[in-house]
């Protein structure tokens, strides 16, 4: 028998969810919070994967500190795509060939954008940056790095140790607050 939270409980009592889809979010969750090696892509392929990533590394670049690549923002990305963002992998899939064909008409020489130097990767987000695409993959680098482990990105908490976030699940009441309904209903 598997042990599930109370809400996963009340959502599969509802309806909303079965007792294997709850379970199932479940494991992923734990899996992803507690994983030491990357989850395996589902969506994109590797070769997408490394050009993505190559993007996503300019975005929020490795520096002094941990960036987009150390935090596993591809595997939000492909995890995303294959679930609440799905509709989006179309845009993805052309806008990473616009991105080929720009490569290719900036770079002639060059194979890949993953394979570029670091300045040219540059060159080349200045030149489609103001696309839906562009837009798109900013939006999805930003929620990988700073959103919660257990959506596949933002590895070890990297994102958040970089603004300074404390993931703290827990509620402290302000001191004296139930104190004093207390001593109300037990007549103190």
């Amino acid at each position: 028998m598997s042990s599930f939270s109370r809400r996963e409980w009340t959502l599969a009592t509802l309806g909303l969810v079965s007792s294997s889809e709850a379970a199932e979010a479940w494991q992923h969750a734990h899996q992803a919070v507690t994983a030491t090696t990357p989850p395996k892509l589902e969506t994109l392929d590797a070769t997408a994967a490394r050009e993505i990533e190559a993007l996503t590394s300019r975005i929020i670049p490795s520096d002094d500190t941990p960036g987009a690549r150390e935090a596993g923002v591809i595997y939000f990305i492909d995890r995303a795509l294959r679930t609440w963002q799905s509709e989006h992998l179309e845009s993805y899939r052309k806008g990473l060939e616009e991105a080929q064909q720009i490569r290719v008409r900036m770079f002639p020489d060059s194979t890949a954008i993953a394979s570029l130097p670091p300045a040219d990767q540059d060159r080349l987000i200045a030149a489609f940056e103001k696309t839906p695409f562009f837009e798109l993959l900013r939006t999805h680098t930003a929620f990988g790095f700073l959103g919660s482990p257990i959506h596949g990105g933002n590895r070890g908490g990297i994102g958040w140790a970089h603004i300074g976030f404390e993931d703290k699940a827990r509620f402290s009441p302000p001191f004296g607050y139930y104190d004093a309904e207390a001593m109300k209903a037990g007549g103190r």
